[in-house]
C-alpha cells in the first residue's frame, strides 16, 4: 500500500495529480481517504492512501506505441 503524507497547503486534486499522474483520478483518492473528506486544504502531516490506479493500454495504437503494464 503506497501512501503520501500532506505538506501545508497541498488539496485533493493537487495530490492526485502530483502523486497518480492526472487529476481525474482526485474521485479516487477521496474515496480512499473518506475520513478526510471534508478537508479542502490539508494541514501538513496527513497520511493518505493512496488508490491502485491500473494502467490503461488503448486498442487504438500501434503496437509500438502502446504502455504495457
Amino acid at each position: 500500500m503506497k501512501t503520501y503524507t500532506t505538506i501545508q497547503g497541498d488539496m485533493w486534486d493537487k495530490i492526485a495529480y502530483t502523486q497518480l499522474g492526472d487529476t481525474a483520478h482526485t474521485d479516487k483518492l477521496m474515496n480512499a481517504n473518506l475520513r478526510y473528506r471534508e478537508y479542502y486544504t490539508f494541514p501538513a502531516g496527513i497520511v493518505l492512501v493512496l488508490p491502485e490506479i491500473p494502467k490503461r493500454t488503448s486498442d487504438t495504437l500501434p503496437p509500438w506505441k502502446q504502455v504495457n503494464p
